[in-house]
């Protein structure tokens, strides 16, 4: 893990003023927040902070991707949601003072801003209408994770997958990153990798898509599209 500061702070208070949870701060309020941050740079499979852990900090993702994820007893996990460049994360640890509810891992070298909870409560304090907008901003996740749970309990896992490739597609083709793997994909759909290839198999057998080392590219959209509505038994 690298520590060193090669950003300026100057270049997260850019970033602070784009963000919908602080709109309405003045530019001293900002400018205190990006001040108290300190720069870190996470390599490939680092963990960030782990499930159960008390975060002090709130996180924001310069540049990287990460995972959040929640780990069974038989070493299986669920991944819960991916964190892309631009996003802010561990509202609730920071805020709530509680356990962090799931482990976050580097996928690739990943540049983070870790924002002091103190700093963050005075100015939560001070301006009101900032918790409500940061509450909004968890509100909008919490959404996110209730979709999952139905999703996990009440589709197939082919359905499931379907689905995913339908809402990550640019146009046709989803771009393989180098951690795009079929484990870190069982993980996010809730199953193990042989029963994701089995999937795979089915759905190239049907002609809906194909799928190399760089790309998955959908044949038949409207075809996929009847699959991610299968519902389980």
């Amino acid at each position: 893990m690298n520590d060193t500061n090669h950003n300026k702070p100057d270049i997260l208070l850019k970033r602070l003023k784009t963000f919908d949870f602080l709109r309405g701060l003045d530019a001293a309020t900002l400018s205190r927040l990006a001040d108290s941050a300190v720069w870190k740079v996470y390599p490939p499979n680092a963990v960030v902070f782990w499930e159960g852990d008390i975060e002090t900090n709130l996180f924001y993702l310069q540049y990287g991707s990460l995972k959040a994820i929640k780990t069974a007893p038989d070493g299986r996990e669920q991944v819960l949601r991916f964190i892309h460049a631009g996003e802010v994360f561990n509202e609730i640890g920071v805020l709530a003072r509680k356990p962090n509810p799931a482990t976050a891992v580097a996928l690739e070298e990943s540049g983070i801003w870790l924002i002091p909870r103190g700093v963050l409560e005075e100015i939560v304090s001070e301006h009101p209408k900032t918790a409500m907008q940061i509450i909004e901003n968890m509100a909008d996740k919490v959404i996110s994770l209730v979709v999952l749970a139905a999703d996990l309990s009440l589709k197939t896992v082919e359905a499931r997958f379907a689905n995913l490739l339908l809402e990550q597609a640019e146009g046709d083709v989803i771009e393989r990153r180098r951690w795009t793997n079929q484990t870190e994909l069982a993980s996010r759909l809730g199953t193990v990798p042989d029963v994701l290839s089995r999937v795979i198999r089915e759905l190239t057998k049907a002609g809906l898509i194909e799928m190399d080392k760089q790309q998955i590219r959908i044949l038949d959209r409207a075809g996929l599209a009847e699959r991610a509505m299968l519902r389980g038994d």
